[in-house]
């Protein structure tokens, strides 16, 4: 039986939704969708052993502002309800203050989520947990975790939104791709497009 791991970068997958589709994503359903594409195009059955969501709770001043407060309990509450689902696990990396821009705007910066991504990745690929990893992420940091994870014997599918999206050598890097579209965003919408 062929066994996937499905390793979903919760920024990029967020800012998809919003950016490109004025949506947000039902986690549990991108899963599925996934899970269902790869197991049509191989030749046993296909069996989902888990799916990783990595992010970062929003950043809180001290004292924390009470947007902030709102902000990150509204947060811990999605990480909480990710965590309900079957075969879920959300890995949380730490979100850092790096001061702001030209026009005062705070500039933020996640921290270990990558890392965590790419050890999960070459961990289960090298004690032979998957046969297919699918990678939703559009960042090129992952690309020695693909490679690796290619080193031995696993499959490793893209999923990547439009091209302006997602770093070319990753694309390059993958096995396969999965584009999510305006037609694959409909299928896993939590909510009505927003105005």
């Amino acid at each position: 039986m062929a066994r996937l791991a499905i390793h979903i970068d919760g920024a990029y997958a967020g800012k998809l939704a919003e950016n490109e589709f004025r949506t947000w994503f039902d986690y549990e359903k991108l899963s599925s969708k996934i899970k269902s594409k790869i197991a049509s195009r191989t030749q046993e059955p296909l069996d989902l052993v888990r799916t990783y969501f990595y992010d970062c709770l929003p950043y809180q001043s001290d004292p924390p502002t009470s947007d902030q407060a709102l902000r990150f309990g509204n947060r811990r509450k999605f990480f909480h309800a990710l965590r309900q689902l079957s075969n879920y696990s959300v890995r949380e990396g730490r979100l850092e203050y790096r001061g702001e821009d030209g026009t005062g705007k705070p500039i933020f910066q996640q921290k270990r989520t990558d890392l965590m991504i790419g050890l999960d990745m070459a961990l289960l690929a090298a004690k032979h947990q998957v046969t297919h990893l699918a990678l939703f992420s559009g960042d090129s940091d992952l690309l020695p975790a693909v490679e690796a994870a290619k080193q031995e014997g696993v499959v490793v599918w893209l999923v990547h939104g439009p091209p302006h999206t997602f770093a070319n050598d990753l694309w390059t890097a993958a096995d396969n791709r999965m584009v999510v579209d305006r037609a694959f965003a409909s299928e896993i919408t939590r909510f009505r497009e927003r105005t």
